[in-house]
């Protein structure tokens, strides 16, 4: 279900680009001075970066609602999702108070599917997570070590 509006809104995405691309201007500027300084090349123009996103986001959510990489498909769309609510949803910049509801609303919405998303990367299904594994496997080699070591000392003469 959380899926759903990601790939829907990425379809949509891709098929008004230009349409949604003068929304995104904003984060795409701040997207392209932290880039340029980083990166050799400069990233794509408006139309282009809401296109590709909008893809992320139907991809990512196919994944997403299809079981396969849930975590690292809940993280893409996690990442993807803050420039797209800070391109998308402006509402403090709306001068007409219907106008600003409706962005807000929209924002808001944004947020709460964040919080889906975050707990969506973090859900093992029951399975123990890395942290768990990683602090059990270091026990258990603790273990096995004492183990050898009482096992030689056992053995060696006395005396």
């Amino acid at each position: 279900m959380l899926a759903s509006m990601f790939v829907v809104g990425g379809v949509n995405s891709i098929q008004h680009a230009p349409a949604l691309a003068a929304r995104a201007k904003p984060v795409a500027d701040r997207i392209r001075l932290f880039t340029e300084k980083r990166l050799p090349v400069s990233p794509p123009d408006e139309t282009t970066l809401v296109r590709l996103n909008g893809a992320a986001h139907v991809l990512a959510g196919l994944s997403l609602a299809t079981g396969r990489m849930p975590r690292t498909s809940a993280l893409l769309l996690a990442g993807t999702l803050v420039p797209t609510t800070l391109g998308g949803h402006r509402f403090w910049e709306e001068s007409d108070p219907q106008l600003r509801q409706n962005q807000q609303i929209h924002f808001f919405k944004n947020v709460s599917m964040l919080g889906g998303l975050i707990i969506a990367a973090g859900d093992t299904e029951g399975r123990p997570g890395l942290a768990w594994r990683a602090k059990h496997a270091m026990a258990d080699a603790a273990h096995a070590v004492a183990d050898a070591r009482d096992n030689v000392t056992a053995h060696l003469p006395v005396g």
